[in-house]
Order: structure tokens, then sequence, then C-alpha cells
């Protein structure tokens, strides 16, 4: 299964983290993710990532969820919706994330991909 990850891209820490994340996890496992893409991007290039995804991960910084709620206006549904901040996360505004904190959150999307995975 491929997975495309869309991530909320924002100007805080945990917006920052999510794009950070997405690379990461990208390189890590290039084979499962096929596509990652911020939200912050023009419609018809999130368009054309949600025409071509097997499954769909959104990855928010925080409970605004800014990037599934941008989806969800385009007509997408992500068949998985993580939250940075749920995920033990601290929002410190315009921080740079952390290395810990990147591994931090890959840990946690991992764990989820693979328990939905059965």
């Amino acid at each position: 299964m491929a997975y495309t990850i869309i991530t909320c891209s924002g100007i805080s820490n945990t917006g920052k983290l999510t794009t950070r994340t997405a690379a990461h996890l990208q390189c890590r496992c290039a084979i499962e993710i096929d596509c990652c893409i911020p939200a912050t991007r023009e419609r018809e290039a999130i368009n054309e990532a949600l025409r071509h995804a097997e499954e769909l991960l959104i990855l928010d910084g925080c409970s605004d969820c800014c990037a599934c709620k941008k989806i969800l206006h385009l007509g997408g549904r992500p068949d998985h919706h993580i939250i940075a901040t749920e995920c033990g996360i601290i929002k410190n505004e315009m921080e740079e994330p952390q290395f810990s904190e990147i591994e931090e959150l890959t840990a946690a999307i991992l764990k989820t991909l693979q328990s939905k995975r059965g």
C-alpha cells in the first residue's frame, strides 16, 4: 500500500514538524510513501495528489486541523488523520522542530499505520 501524505505546513513548530516528518518518512519508507505535499500548495497540485492517492494520510500539527479541513473542503476523505499535539508534541509557536520530535512523530505515524494493517 502506498501512502500520500498531506501536511498542514503552518509556520509554528508543529506545522514545520509535519513537513519535516513527512520528508523523513518518505526517505525512510520510500516504497510505502508515494507522495508528500503540503496543504499550502495550490489547489490543482493537491487535487492531482488526491486523484492518485491509494491511502491518504493527513498530518496536522495541532487541533486546528488546517490540512484536514482543506482536504475535506476539496472533497477528499483521509484514510488516516494524525495530529502532532495529540502524539505528545508541544506547540511552541515559532521554535524550530527538534530531531527528537521528528523521531517521536515518525514513530507515532508508523505505529498507527501498522495497527491499521492488522
